[in-house]
């Protein structure tokens, strides 16, 4: 409906519109409703101004007009054309007061070209917000903030004025999208932002990508409940290029090639079409699209018109049918000739894994392989991309990164904390330098006070109360507006005196002892906002009486974050007493059980006084006895600070009546005025003005209250028109406000207003409210030298004030008023520099009148030492007067820096350099005076005849990279990006955190509810480019919150502390995130810089590069050694230690026969169930017996000769065990599989196969219901029953005996070890019987195992150690093995430990996955434990085994956990097996415990091994892992150059052992890289040595064994945090190598080498540690240096307590990392700041990708390890489901 239509409604039709706004804005319609209704309304007048909207005029060029204060006929003249332009002898150019004019005429001609794209709105308000406290920035509209402006209010109001028709033509050219929203925002930035939009326009720009979400997180409509009506007004919102299928960033098409696709850049203007006929075009044209863009329909549909039409058909099982699913290539390959109109999609007859029903009962066994055949189901259907189906936003992403960035980084720093200081800090060398002379102090003029004023308040309140004590005080006017309760003079007294007495006699019981308030105690005042009667009377009770009051804020529940820092100012000024009426202690928490006031978080406990009908005091009792000096304190002020603490301003009786009289004369109170009031009358220009200087002038106040205002927002000037009031008290937005209340402005008249106070005068937006209010209600009387902007502060109290009337006074210019177009680029560099009035970098400020009375002004820099400015230079005003706050409560450091600054004259440390002789000259730092002037927190500038001019606060600023910008002025520029669409205009948080050392800028606003996702994220990135250009600053982080998710103030404003507060701990829940660190962060470190001498750097298979430098040629093969430094070479016990029988190996099957033969009956293995009770047992001869059935069965009918191979699936369990020494009996080759999981078919089973098929199986053994479920109707989906190999039944009965055990030779395969690596690599390894043997002779001596043992295994059995203890070492030594199968664990988290408990196991060996569950599922469980008589005294040792870098914190927590329970923290250790050697190290039965070091984290990646101090920054702690096997040699080689490397230097771990493996059976995939990891070779020293590759990296490090101190023991430092040395080990081996030789006396050198345990005279052993860092093949090297995932995901998992596991992997240089939420899907969004914060903290690197998903999708293996590649081949194949995806820009 056109504007100036809506102008010739009917009346009732206008108040109808008018009203349903109103409902919208309260929240009491939804915005479909309002829609419907307002459509309905305007039907009938639709028609006739069909045609109107086609006129359009040009805007009328820039105007300005020097006012003359008399001739107020100037207002009128509308058409002088003269540039009233003041320059001033400093330079700056002023424009003198502008009258303000019709906003068409005040338009820009340059800028005439854009009103064809959007309206563009004029000077008008981005005024208008709530509480803008200098708090960086947040803003509210208390609550009335939803409301949708009335469609014609400016015409109609002009209309009325001017009654010029033609007005209305100028205005309609402003209106596109917006309906007359140009109240909104001030027009130069609306403009500015529009010209900086439109010039990105044409640079060509790769499209951002949109994040993903499910769709249940989309807080939008529920589909399908769209009519028609709805659907087009719905589709109206949408701009036209989301409905375009061709927009790169709403469809991902990576099977076009990216030359096809129209480059198009992302902004363009919105287009809104009102009929529903071009809605209906727009769908035909949309859906007739060529055959490439249709394609896109397949994978992703805008969720804008009827949703049926957009969503595939739902008989597609594998197509997820959200609208916005995972990310967005399909997830599977169907044809893509697809043909929207019919609808056919044809679908490839193949189904891709579906991994997203899970069972979480089954969590470990689910997770293993869960992506294992991507690999290989996805390579046959690749597209024209290429070999990987990467999703289409990822390539979009990389795109952008691609793109050059403005800041280029530094070139090379190393990484310390220095130099990244340095560089989030640079400074500009072509930034504008100050060039005005020092500023002089401004002088107020002389404070005349008016005869017959009071000499106090407690007088004035006498006074008045007794001479005139029928005249009203105060008046407030209840939630319908009419004038409840009216307090009299005469009843303030009388009232103010019973609180005295009841006060002065009153008994407080404080503990034990009674205490009574006397003179300078301090009290509480805790009245609500609408109960001002109740203050003012208990505010005089406290000064009669002398105390000194504290008004706070009513607490709105005891679990209420703001009001807890409320407490601990509470604390500290020591209050015990709270005076408060009645209604409000009704309505104060109440604690459940006793029904008394609830004692609030923080809060000392309080003793509640009502200040109600209490008795009258005695006659003789008399207020004016008590004799106060006038030094004493008055009053405290609370105020707050950027971070939110809250602090006490204590304020004298002096400096309060002083400042009551300054305003007197500065704002020309008499007594008997009436004034109005809409401010908070608890603190500040509220306080000050109406509860205070009132009463000393004897006035009447009516009071306002929020919830009146919120329901009627034009009351104020209601009351102002009746009661013929004189002065008002307002803030911007309430004119802002006022202006849109167009129904009620009818009746007004302004003219009995001589002053309305403008509070918030100070803030950049207050000068459009100001004119636009001028501009509207002068023809209502207004004058326009009654706008008093005021800037104020609690420090200081009125800083500055136009004076009203402007009448010249002392010979001081007040006529003078002015504005200042001022560079915002100069302005960041603390420089005032005029910019011409249509640049698009400018700030129009007004002034903020001028010094007050009795006061002097300087202005002096905001950081250093307070030094005088120059006169073009901006910086903090401080003030110096009688009428200050004289400190913060208790806090006396802050009150030296705040309340007692002496300017000086120059920089004391430039005049140290200038002196040179460094001694400082007495004249030069010499303070202007004598006088302490105060600090006011606002940042602002003098301007000619002594004009205030403020441009920011202190508290508001943010200086990012070294510029300083103003929190008010990004608002501005945000809500110039056709703001009202989106979001809402007062809600809106901007501030700043710490991020690597610099400050990093968040945005945070409220969403509209009918703001689709893809038009938000539109949005966001306009907004991104808008503040790009305008401030030359990055935001870090754009979020959108829901609606009224912003935390409020107790009056409606934006708590910026709280809602940076919440956004830092993640408790926010936006609803659309977008971060934007590439472009911020300028300050990362780069790779540390090579020393001198010979580089070499090779890459490993996987990108880890280890660089080597050195001292010599040599040096450089040998890995970094300094002469005089060991080789990293470390050796375990000799083996040859047991008796003679064990020296020679053995077959295992020789021991099984002769252990069945010699004792029969020794039970070797016992199974428990999940209850714990036993479930079978087996004797050495039932093994023996079952082994030689199956052995026949297998020659009988699988045909099997001795060497070949077969596939053992089974369970854990006794079946295993007998399977595979019956196929060793026959001489068959076993390798033992993993059953597939039968709730997760799909995924698992692929992996079974290619084991079966790689490993070359001839046969398959296993039990009856996994041959069922392999030949199952489900298995059958994704492999045919009929190819897999013969499949026997090991509970079949063969028809004869084994005729014979075979036997075999020692180096033969005893069987083969399958398993996944971490990076989803498929490996078999060959394990000889002569490996086996001594493998199992190793641990048997290490672990001391013999028959009379008990040991408990809770392992997977399948490959690696774990099968070894679960099928070997039982046979091997005898003793007795207690299983427990791991996921019996999960059904029953005790059942383990218990087991250890009731069989008192001394030996246990267990897996990471069991180690974490039991920490926590039974973390709650301790005392139900205890009950059941859980005792763990008796465990010896607990052996987690493991192929990975130790988990400290998980071993700690554990440990500390089960103390409780007895267990010895001491027992507890890691052993170290990889693939070419299944046990390395494990922590013996008698060994000493394990040592633990911290390194720096920047030292090992850039490859290099520093020791730091416990809890030094960037230490980790990495702790032994075991200690070395019997018969293993480890050293420590480089990677590339195959050097030997130095002790504690980092490289490959190497092992030589007669118990490698031998060598590898196959690797699936490409094998040529592993030729030499049996056989690798030294190139320096003993080159014929043959070493087996871990692939593992690490260092050895000698230490002592400590018998003493736990390894978890917190509390002991390790051996190596008593190190000094910090930056390298040489000098510290080589120090402990001395110690060690100086300790055994001579040169033991051999005998320490050897390990052979030569023990020191003072007990202390040495050793040579391994430490394991993590493996070679999953380092992730980003820009030039090597991290470790774990180190990341360490980082990520503390920074929010929802993430329950996560892992981190690169795609194309990107960081991608995957958490899983445990917690509403609404809170997923918060994690993406706080995970982009955390690693860009803790590692200096940027992620690229953040996925939020459900618990459980992260797959982990048997072994407890995250397979993060099968992760990756997930999430690039869309298989995740995630719940969110955010692409970080």
């Amino acid at each position: 409906m056109s504007e100036h239509a809506s102008s010739s409604l009917p009346v009732d039709v206008r108040e109808k519109l008018a009203e349903l706004d109103l409902e919208l804005s309260e929240g009491d319609i939804t915005q479909k409703g309002y829609e419907k209704k307002r459509a309905k309304l305007l039907q009938p007048f639709l028609k006739k101004h069909e045609d109107v909207d086609k006129a359009k005029s040009n805007p009328l060029p820039p105007y300005y007009n020097i006012k003359d204060v008399n001739n107020s006929n100037s207002i009128i003249n509308t058409n002088v054309n003269n540039d009233g332009v003041i320059i001033s002898s400093e330079g700056y150019s002023y424009v003198s007061e502008v009258p303000s004019l019709s906003s068409s005429q005040q338009r820009h001609s340059k800028k005439s070209d854009f009103h064809n794209q959007q309206a563009s709105a004029p000077q008008s308000g981005v005024g208008g917000y709530e509480n803008m406290r200098p708090q960086g920035g947040a803003m509210g509209d208390p609550g009335y903030q939803n409301t949708r402006e009335p469609s014609g209010f400016q015409n109609q109001s002009q209309a009325q004025a001017t009654g010029n028709n033609s007005q209305h033509r100028q205005r309609r050219t402003q209106r596109k999208v917006t309906h007359n929203e140009k109240r909104y925002h001030s027009e130069v930035r609306q403009e500015a932002v529009q010209q900086a939009l439109a010039a990105l326009k044409s640079r060509p720009k790769p499209s951002l990508p949109m994040p993903s979400k499910r769709t249940s997180v989309l807080n939008r409509s529920p589909p399908g409940c769209h009519d028609e009506l709805d659907s087009s007004t719905d589709d109206e919102s949408i701009p036209e290029e989301l409905i375009s299928p061709d927009k790169e960033y709403n469809y991902p098409r990576d099977h076009i090639s990216n030359s096809m696709l129209p480059q198009e850049p992302i902004i363009k203007p919105p287009i809104r079409e009102s009929s529903m006929i071009s809605q209906q075009q727009q769908h035909l044209q949309r859906h007739d699209v060529k055959p490439t863009q249709t394609t896109s329909h397949s994978q992703k549909y805008p969720s804008s018109s009827s949703v049926a039409e957009r969503r595939p058909p739902q008989n597609l099982p594998p197509l997820p049918t959200s609208d916005t699913s995972s990310t967005d290539s399909p997830p599977i390959a169907y044809k893509r000739d697809v043909d929207v109109s019919d609808k056919s999609y044809k679908q490839k007859h193949y189904n891709a894994p579906d991994i997203t029903q899970f069972n979480n009962a089954h969590r470990i066994a689910d997770r293993v392989t869960r992506y294992a055949n991507v690999s290989q189901t996805e390579l046959n259907d690749t597209d024209v991309n290429g070999k990987w189906k990467v999703s289409a936003k990822i390539q979009q992403l990389l795109n952008t990164l691609k793109r050059p960035k403005r800041r280029p980084l530094p070139e090379f720093y190393e990484d310390n904390d220095i130099e990244l200081e340095i560089a989030a800090n640079t400074k500009d060398p072509n930034a504008p330098k100050p060039e005005g002379s020092t500023m002089n102090p401004v002088q107020g003029e002389q404070l005349s006070i008016p005869a017959g004023l009071p000499r106090t308040l407690e007088c004035a309140v006498q006074r008045y109360g007794t001479n005139s004590f029928k005249s009203s005080m105060a008046t407030v006017l209840d939630p319908n507006g009419k004038i409840t309760t009216t307090l009299t003079y005469g009843k303030l007294l009388s009232r103010a005196q019973k609180i005295a007495y009841a006060l002065s006699t009153k008994i407080f019981s404080k503990g034990p002892e009674q205490v009574t308030l006397k003179a300078g105690d301090r009290v509480a005042l805790v009245y609500p906002n609408n109960d001002p009667l109740s203050f003012i009377t208990a505010w005089y009770g406290c000064m009669f009486r002398g105390l000194v009051p504290l008004p706070i804020e009513l607490p709105l529940s005891s679990s209420d974050t703001p009001p807890q820092q409320v407490g601990f100012l509470l604390s500290s000024c020591g209050i015990t007493v709270a005076l408060t009426s009645e209604a409000c202690l009704k309505g104060l928490p109440k604690s459940t059980t006793t029904g008394e006031i609830a004692k609030l978080k923080g809060w000392p406990r309080l003793q509640w006084f009502v200040t109600e009908h209490l008795p009258k005091p005695p006659k003789d009792f008399n207020v004016g006895n008590l004799r106060i000096d006038d030094t004493a304190a008055a009053y405290i002020e609370y105020t707050t600070d950027k971070e939110g603490s809250v602090m006490g301003v204590t304020v004298t009786r002096a400096a309060m009546i002083s400042h009551c009289r300054a305003l007197t004369m500065a704002c020309h109170y008499t007594e008997g005025e009436t004034i109005v009031c809409v401010l908070d009358f608890k603190r500040e220009v509220g306080l000050w003005h109406a509860v205070l200087t009132s009463i000393l002038n004897g006035m009447h106040v009516i009071f306002i209250p929020y919830a009146l205002m919120k329901l009627r927002p034009s009351s104020w000037m209601q009351l102002i028109t009746k009661h013929r009031a004189s002065c008002c008290l307002v803030k911007s937005r309430d004119l802002h406000w006022g202006l849109l209340a167009t129904k009620d402005h009818k009746d007004i008249s302004l003219s009995s207003l001589r002053m309305l106070l403008v509070a918030d005068g100070a803030n950049p937006w207050s000068l459009s409210s100001c004119d636009q209010f001028l501009n509207v209600f002068q023809s209502k009387g207004l004058r326009s030298d009654a706008i008093c902007p005021c800037a104020s502060s609690s420090e200081v109290f009125t800083v500055s004030l136009r004076r009203p009337g402007r009448s010249s006074a002392g010979g001081f210019s007040q006529s003078a008023t002015g504005r200042g177009v001022l560079s915002m680029a100069a302005l960041s560099h603390g420089v005032v520099r005029v910019d011409s009035e249509d640049s698009l970098t400018s700030l129009t400020l007004q002034d903020c009148g001028q010094v007050m009375p009795a006061a002097q002004m300087v202005v002096v820099r905001s950081e250093g030492p307070p030094v005088l400015c120059k006169t073009d230079q901006v910086g903090e005003i401080c003030v110096t007067s009688g009428s200050t706050g004289a400190s913060y409560f208790g806090l006396d450091g802050m009150t030296n820096s705040t309340f007692k600054v002496q300017p000086l004259l120059e920089d004391p440390e430039q005049a140290k350099d200038g002196t040179g002789s460094g001694t400082v000259t007495s004249t030069s730092c010499k303070p202007i005076g004598e006088e302490y002037y105060v600090r006011s927190g606002l940042l602002g500038f003098l301007g000619p005849g002594g004009l205030v001019f403020v441009c920011g606060s202190r508290d508001g600023l943010m200086t990012v990279t070294g510029r300083k910008h103003n929190a008010d002025d990004i608002i501005a520029t945000v809500l110039a990006v056709e703001p009202m669409r989106f979001i809402y205009r007062g809600r809106i948080a901007v501030f700043s955190i710490k991020v690597l050392r610099d400050e990093r800028v968040c945005v945070i606003a409220e969403q509209r509810p009918d703001c689709s996702e893809e038009e938000s994220f539109h949005w966001m990135s306009r907004v991104l480019q808008a503040v790009d250009s305008i401030h030359q600053v990055g935001i870090y982080c754009l979020a959108l919150v829901p609606p009224n998710h912003l935390p409020k103030t107790p009056l409606g404003g934006i708590h910026l502390c709280e809602a940076r507060r919440r956004f830092l701990e993640g408790s926010l829940h936006p609803a659309n995130v977008l971060m934007c660190p590439h472009t911020c962060v300028t300050n990362l470190p780069k790779p540390r810089e090579l020393h001198q001498g010979v580089q070499t750097t090779a890459k490993l298979s996987s990108g880890c590069g280890i660089t080597d430098t050195g001292v010599g040629p040599a040096s450089v093969m040998v890995g970094n050694l300094v002469q005089g430094n060991r080789l990293a070479v470390a050796h375990g016990r000799e083996v040859g230690l047991a008796e003679d029988t064990e020296r020679k190996p053995q077959l295992i099957t020789g021991v099984l026969r002769w252990r069945a033969n010699t004792s029969p009956d020794h039970i070797i293995f016992t199974l428990l169930n999940s209850k714990g009770a036993i479930a079978k047992t087996i004797t050495c001869s039932e093994l023996h017996k079952r082994a030689e059935k199956i052995a026949a069965l297998l020659q009988e009918r699988g045909k099997i000769d001795p060497g070949d191979h077969v596939a053992l699936i089974f369970p854990p369990g006794l079946d295993l065990l007998c399977a595979f020494y019956g196929c060793l009996y026959l001489g068959a080759i076993p390798i033992t599989i993993r059953p597939p999981h039968p709730q997760n078919l799909i995924t698992t089973l692929p992996t079974v196969r290619m084991i079966v098929d790689v490993s070359k199986s001839g046969i398959v053994l296993s039990i009856q219901p996994i041959i069922k479920l392999l030949k199952s109707r489900e298995a059958a989906t994704s492999i045919d029953p009929k190819t897999w190999p013969q499949i026997l039944d090991i509970d079949d009965n063969p028809k004869r005996k084994l005729a014979g055990i075979a036997t075999v030779s020692l180096d033969s395969s005893a069987y083969l070890d399958f398993s996944v690596s971490t990076c989803g690599r498929l490996s078999g390894v060959n394990i000889t019987h002569r490996s086996l043997s001594s493998l199992c002779a190793s641990l048997k001596l290490a672990c001391e195992l013999y028959p009379s043992r008990h040991v408990a295994l809770c392992l997977d059995p399948y490959c690696g150690l774990g099968f070894v203890m679960w099928t070997l070492i039982g046979v091997y030594s005898g003793h007795h093995s207690i299983l427990i199968a791991p996921y019996e664990v999960e059904a029953n988290p005790s059942l383990w430990l218990s087991t250890l408990s009731q069989h008192r196991v001394r030996d246990t060996f267990c897996s990471y996955g069991v180690i974490e569950l039991c920490t926590k599922a039974l973390s709650n469980s301790i005392p139900l434990l205890k009950q059941r008589n859980v005792d763990l005294r008796c465990v010896r040792t607990c052996v987690v085994v493991a192929e990975e870098r130790p988990r400290v914190q998980l071993t700690q927590q554990f440990c500390k956990l089960f103390q409780a329970l007895g267990l010895n923290t001491r027992c507890v250790s890691t052993s170290f097996g990889c693939r070419v050697n299944p046990a390395i190290c494990v922590q013996g039965a008698s060994s000493a415990e394990s040592a633990q070091v911290y390194v720096d984290l920047r030292a090992l990646r850039n490859n290099r091994v520093a020791l730091v101090e416990r809890g030094a920054p960037n230490s980790l702690c990495l702790i032994e892992s075991g200690k070395l096997l019997p018969g293993v040699k480890v050293i420590i080689a480089n990677p590339d150059t195959k050097g030997h490397c130095g002790d504690s230097h980092l490289g490959e771990i190497w092992v030589q052992a007669p118990h490698n493996a031998n060598g590898y059976f196959t690797i699936y995939g490409d094998e040529t890289d592993y030729n030499d990891h049996f056989n690798a070779k030294l190139v320096t020293g003993a080159t014929s040595e043959m070493y087996a590759r871990t692939g593992y990296l690490g260092f050895l490090r000698r230490t002592e064994c400590s018998q003493a101190a736990s390894i978890l023991d917190e509390t002991t430092p390790s051996v190596a945090s008593r190190d000094s040395d910090t930056e390298s080990l040489n000098s510290m081996s080589q120090l402990q190598l001395n110690f060690s030789n100086a300790s055994l006396g001579g040169n033991s050198e051999h005998s320490l080498v050897s390990g052979g345990g030569a023990v020191t005279s003072n007990e202390q052993e040495l050793h040579d540690a391994v430490y394991v860092v993590g493996a070679v093949d999953e380092v992730i090297s980003l820009r030039g240096m090597n991290y470790h995932p774990i180190d990341i995901e360490n980082s990520v998992l503390r920074c929010h307590k929802k993430i329950a596991e996560c892992a981190v992997f690169t795609w194309t240089n990107l960081l991608v990392v995957v958490v899983e939420l445990d917690g509403n899907e609404s809170e997923a969004l918060d994690l993406v700041p706080l995970v982009t914060n955390n690693v860009l903290e803790e590692h200096q690197l940027i992620v690229g990708v953040v996925v939020v998903v459900d618990p459980g999708v992260v797959p982990i293996n048997s072994r407890g390890e995250k397979q993060r590649m099968h992760l990756r081949d997930g999430f690039l194949a869309d298989q995740l489901d995630p719940i969110y995806v955010a692409y970080n820009m």
